[in-house]
């Protein structure tokens, strides 16, 4: 078993990781920025070390830095979370050199499929079904109206090198094609360095369900059943849940198959996430996958009753995965907190929390890294905390999830709790009949706002 693991990365995640090696009996190696001098993980770790300024470029990404700092700690692993290294191969393959183990994919699994186009011929080659479309990247604008062609409008550009949203557009018409072909191009070049785009068939009505997939060193993988990641706004979750309320039976084998034959193909180590497409005809298309932890596992844990991130820590120690896969029990949802004004363009709202009320009860779980006095940096992510409820049924989670969310109170910054509460009254999201669209056309009522 690993004796002393570093957490390369900052708040909940930081105190979940700590948290679950604690009662381990594995020592903690905390970094920080000089903007997190007063993170909350820092004060329940083993040991402490700042690893550089504000700006993640020079903090949580500079890979030398927390190389040194594991090395000074002796720490022999380190846990990336989700985020800044965590899908970083050069980082891994460092990590591998230094005799560190790196507590998620391997440098080849990464490799292989952290590039969308090389992902997706990955999985084509497993027989795990994939959206029409491009062969690897387009060449050039002549190339991409030719494709479009073939495949018939509407089409989707993505960057290659994507994430959030970044480099991607819906294309209806043919005389659109150019435009965003150029303005994808553009934005691809100026987020990720890289201006390589690919072509897939648009998924009209789409569904974003997720398999949690858990794979040993032996070759063996299974999976954990789905979560409904469908309730975005610009391609960033919001709230989840499992089992989803479209996945029949029948459907949830189907892709639980598919992603544990997808996850053996690649000899898969860790805990991972395959991320499939599903159009209202229940086709599922592989879209991408995440060699980490993701941000919303508390609700598969809350199912299974599994400590996912005891598992990453005893797979990359060398244990073999359980011998079955995992279907829901009981039903779970998660809201995300963020720190950002939802009535005004979801603005980022840092600063000070002068009042702090945290719900519980029953069936009530809450991650966070905050604390009443604790100031909210404006250099990182805005997700402050994580909500999340489970109950018997869908229909009592979400009566839960209400409560929860009205006795959750924090004063001096703006939250998306008003967000989330309006949400658990829409009459779509109540029967479960929404998709990644469903943001769009959702209104934001001022009556969700409250006064301590």
């Amino acid at each position: 078993m690993l004796k002393k693991i570093l957490i390369a990365n900052r708040g909940e995640i930081a105190m979940r990781i700590l948290r679950t090696a604690k009662e381990m009996g594995i020592k903690t190696v905390a970094v920080y920025s000089t903007a997190d001098a007063k993170s909350l993980h820092l004060r329940f770790a083993d040991e402490a070390v700042c690893i550089g300024p504000s700006a993640s470029k020079d903090s949580y990404l500079k890979q030398l830095n927390i190389l040194a700092a594991a090395e000074v700690t002796n720490a022999d692993a380190i846990h990336p979370g989700y985020g800044f290294l965590s899908e970083n191969a050069n980082f891994s393959r460092s990590c591998q050199k230094m005799g560190i183990k790196f507590i998620g994919g391997t440098p080849e699994n990464i490799e292989r499929m952290g590039d969308k186009a090389s992902a997706k011929a990955t999985m084509k080659e497993a027989g795990v079904p994939t959206v029409p479309g491009s062969d690897g990247l387009i060449k050039s604008y002549e190339e991409a109206v030719k494709i479009a062609k073939e495949i018939g409008y509407p089409v989707m550009l993505k960057a290659t090198a994507g994430g959030g949203g970044k480099g991607m557009r819906a294309i209806w018409k043919e005389e659109n094609l150019k435009s965003s072909w150029e303005s994808a191009v553009q934005e691809a070049v100026a987020a990720f360095g890289n201006g390589g785009m690919y072509m897939e068939k648009l998924i009209e009505e789409p569904r974003h369900i997720e398999i949690q997939i858990a794979g040993d060193k032996y070759g063996k993988a299974i999976h954990l059943s789905e979560r409904d990641c469908s309730v975005q706004r610009r391609h960033q979750k919001l709230a989840e849940e499992t089992p989803s309320p479209f996945v029949s039976e029948e459907l949830r084998k189907k892709m639980g198959d598919a992603a544990v034959r997808a996850a053996e193909y690649i000899k898969y180590e860790g805990v991972g996430t395959i991320e499939f497409l599903v159009d209202k005809y229940e086709n599922f298309y592989f879209m991408e996958m995440n060699t980490r932890i993701q941000v919303e596992h508390p609700i598969t844990e809350q199912i299974t009753d599994l400590d996912l991130l005891k598992l990453q820590i005893e797979l990359a120690a060398g244990a073999r995965v359980p011998k079955n896969n995992f279907y829901p029990q009981r039903h779970s949802i998660e809201c995300r907190i963020n720190a950002e004004d939802v009535y005004t363009d979801f603005r980022p709202s840092p600063g000070k929390i002068t009042t702090l009320n945290i719900p519980g009860g029953n069936g009530v779980r809450v991650d966070t890294h905050v604390y009443s006095g604790y100031t909210i940096p404006p250099f990182y992510d805005s997700m402050i905390a994580k909500l999340i409820v489970t109950a018997p049924t869908r229909s009592e989670a979400i009566i839960k999830m209400k409560r929860a969310l009205d006795e959750f109170y924090i004063e001096g910054v703006k939250t998306t709790i008003p967000l989330h509460r309006q949400l658990m009254d829409d009459p779509n999201f109540l029967k479960g009949d929404y998709t990644t669209k469903f943001m769009e056309d959702f209104v934001l009522d001022k009556k969700y706002e409250y006064d301590l």
